[in-house]
């Protein structure tokens, strides 16, 4: 492997995926929720950076153009596994998370059956948006769970008339917890919307991948 800076930058994101995963094993929440964000927030910024340098510097190799691509497909779904277990299999969720690994999984097996066919699965314009939206969706998601952990800290103790009377509005000393409620609801609704349409793009162009690889997949060729 050719240790330029953009490697680099590819690598430390291809190890950030699963770290995102380690935060829930080693950290309590909300502080596991809080680092992950973190952790997926930074290597989602490698992933234009490395670009731009390789671009830039004039330092564009083969491992590079093979790690990305591995790098942004590992950080999507892993996080979408690790949201998957605290919200509970919501369905809003949980239909477009599906829609997006399995289009990840086949897209991943047609590049390895047909190998490099002269760049016929070189990655477009569109799916670089397609990931941007992934990446963006989640990083909105991971913050929901930050809010939601902050609820249930500042609600234990108490019983459930009185949390129903403070988000009602009937009690005015616990600010901070309507603030976390509002939140939680207002990241999430966002997030869930991100995801359908990275979902939508998701779908798009793996059908636009489909159909390119289709005359290579008929036998005698």
């Amino acid at each position: 492997m050719t240790w330029t800076v953009p490697n680099i930058l590819t690598l430390l994101r291809l190890l950030a995926a699963p770290g995102i995963a380690v935060m829930f094993l080693y950290f309590h929440r909300p502080y596991a929720d809080w680092y992950a964000l973190l952790l997926f927030v930074s290597a989602a910024i490698t992933d234009w950076f490395d670009g731009y340098l390789a671009r830039a510097w004039r330092q564009e190799t083969r491992i590079g153009a093979m790690l990305d691509p591995i790098a942004d497909k590992a950080m999507v779904v892993i996080a979408l596994m690790v949201i998957t277990g605290f919200s509970g299999m919501n369905p809003w969720f949980l239909l477009p998370a599906t829609v997006i690994m399995f289009r990840e999984v086949f897209v991943s097996g047609l590049r390895e059956f047909l190998g490099d066919t002269a760049g016929l699965l070189k990655v477009t314009q569109l799916a670089k948006w397609k990931t941007t939206l992934q990446m963006i969706a989640i990083a909105v998601l991971f913050a929901t769970g930050v809010f939601e952990h902050n609820i249930l800290d500042r609600t234990r103790g108490m019983d459930t008339t009185m949390v129903d009377a403070i988000m009602a509005g009937r009690e005015a000393d616990h600010v901070g917890l309507v603030w976390n409620y509002y939140a939680a609801m207002i990241t999430w609704w966002s997030g869930v919307v991100l995801l359908w349409l990275a979902a939508a793009l998701t779908l798009v162009t793996g059908w636009d991948y489909l159909m390119k690889s289709l005359p290579y997949l008929k036998d005698g060729r």
